[in-house]
């Protein structure tokens, strides 16, 4: 069995760009998965292929799922790699959405195999969402950070160019790869705060869907995101002021984000018993206020 498996091929696309996120090492607080996924409902994109996973995943560690059909009958769900086509009449460009688990195997024939698939159907543009975690206060704006194969979509987009080194993920292959391929390729990256980064962030997924907007000058409508954002940061801010010593130590990471660099914050907790503590506030409201979007 071939690995791409087409339920029909989209035709007469106007200038696509491929879109990517993957679930995992890549997706702290689920903000790229969770962008993709509000793009692709928010533009009514529609699946046009997927990626079977026996060649590319561990069962053991990405396990397939059980469904009940009708309340009866079992149903085995196997992880995939899907791809969405969105068509936007009034936008310049047309947009390819592909999302799923982060693969365990194969990682340059996978990337390969979504080359030929973005050389098969024209795609002009490749751009992959991440999130990692980092010493960011929850109260500043998101930092999304990137690179590009052409330097001047960096200085258009104003993004701070990542400097990073050290170890990568399938995003980073693949963009890799498409630069192999000679095609043109973007990575955005935001910033997520280490302290929360078991609970949904839709904050920075909201950042990614606003530094793609300006990457393809495709417009979504992004209110139902904006709104889980806004709660999102209410909770937050209340778990904070229910610690003296989570004040604090959010405190020292709006210092050290130049709001008052001549305060001497004392002793503090470290990051793990904030992140701890705070999980525990935002799980005992999850059930009346959830932190995410629906």
């Amino acid at each position: 069995m071939q690995p791409l498996q087409w339920e029909y091929r989209p035709d007469g696309l106007r200038a696509p760009a491929l879109i990517c996120a993957f679930k995992g090492w890549n997706d702290a607080a689920d903000a790229a998965s969770t962008a993709i996924t509000f793009v692709g409902s928010a533009l009514g994109a529609r699946r046009f292929a997927t990626i079977d996973p026996e060649d590319f995943y561990d069962f053991q560690a990405t396990r397939p799922r059980i469904k009940l059909v009708e309340g009866q009958t079992r149903q085995i769900v196997w992880p995939e790699v899907e791809l969405y086509e969105a068509r936007i009449p009034r936008a310049p460009r047309d947009l390819i959405l592909l999302g799923g688990s982060e693969p365990s195997f194969r990682w340059r024939g996978f990337s390969r195999l979504i080359v030929d698939v973005a050389e098969a159907i024209g795609v002009q543009l490749v751009v992959t969402l991440g999130a990692l975690l980092a010493d960011v206060p929850h109260t500043r704006a998101v930092s999304v950070t990137g690179l590009a194969s052409d330097p001047a979509l960096v200085a258009r987009l104003g993004l701070a160019t990542s400097s990073y080194e050290g170890p990568t993920g399938i995003v980073g292959i693949l963009h890799s790869a498409c630069q192999e391929a000679g095609l043109p390729s973007a990575s955005l990256w935001a910033a997520v705060p280490h302290y929360i980064a078991a609970a949904p962030n839709p904050k920075a997924a909201l950042a990614l869907v606003r530094k793609l907007e300006g990457l393809v000058g495709v417009a979504v409508n992004a209110a139902d995101l904006e709104s889980a954002a806004a709660d999102y940061e209410r909770q937050v801010n209340l778990a904070v002021q229910s610690d003296p010593d989570v004040q604090a130590f959010v405190e020292r990471l709006e210092q050290a984000a130049g709001e008052d660099p001549e305060a001497e914050p004392g002793p503090l907790p470290s990051g793990e018993t904030i992140a701890r503590d705070l999980q525990r506030f935002l799980r005992q409201r999850g059930e009346d206020d959830p932190p995410g979007p629906a």
